[in-house]
């Protein structure tokens, strides 16, 4: 079944167009890499699904719910879990503040979905009263994601999560992205690492100024002439 329906999104203001008339879907549990080098549209295209980015024209439908017009907090109470690039973690509260500050539900599940995350990221658990800004990069990016889950999302969106990241932790992390996808939370990757994110995702969507210029099978797009063209110019 469909979650995500994105059908000839324009995003930009003025003359400039970040994405032209880009249309892709997503199904339940599904996880979809979004490709293509700095300044393709992946970022923006993330940020138009939660509501941070000015759509011109188009449909953006979760759960067949239109929600192009409706306000980021709206579409999360729908479903749509954003970690940003960068982590945006608060700097200056514990671990678990960070993840308890997330949680909509009652005292009673909020500790369920706290296990459910400490499960998922060990790391955590054995750090939950430590301040963010003391935490790896690695396991900011780790309480970035899980701060994500503490909404429990339909659909969660992923920008760039191994950016800056030593390939041992990329590589765990990319790990932990695959497990969340195989427990049925739908999962949209903008990422960089082609082959990392082939390794999680089972579809692709090429991207290349604003446009899709391919999709189909994760891996063999990765190794397709058209991915090497949207990053080096054909």
């Amino acid at each position: 079944m469909t979650l995500l329906s994105v059908e000839r999104l324009s995003v930009g203001e003025g003359a400039f167009l970040a994405l032209d008339e880009v249309s892709l879907s997503l199904g339940r549990g599904e996880a979809l890499a979004l490709l293509g080098a700095n300044g393709a549209g992946k970022t923006t295209l993330l940020r138009a699904l939660v509501g941070l980015a000015p759509v011109r024209s188009g449909t953006i439908r979760i759960d067949g719910e239109d929600v192009t017009r409706l306000p980021p907090e709206r579409r999360a109470r729908l479903g749509i879990g954003y970690v940003p690039e960068g982590r945006r973690v608060f700097p200056g509260m514990s671990v678990r503040d960070n993840l308890e500050v997330a949680a909509r539900e009652g005292a009673a599940a909020r500790r369920r979905l706290l296990a459910e995350v400490y499960e998922l990221f060990p790391d955590l658990a054995a750090r939950e009263e430590t301040a963010a800004w003391q935490l790896s990069g690695g396991q900011q990016q780790m309480l970035a994601i899980g701060r994500a889950l503490m909404t429990r999302p339909k659909l969660l969106l992923l920008d760039e999560p191994s950016l800056g990241l030593a390939p041992k932790l990329a590589a765990e992390l990319f790990a932990r992205i695959a497990t969340i996808a195989e427990g049925g939370t739908a999962v949209l990757l903008a990422e960089q690492n082609v082959a990392r994110a082939a390794r999680v995702a089972s579809r692709a969507v090429l991207l290349r100024l604003g446009r899709v210029i391919a999709e189909g099978d994760a891996a063999a797009l990765a190794a397709s002439p058209e991915l090497h063209d949207a990053f080096f110019g054909a």
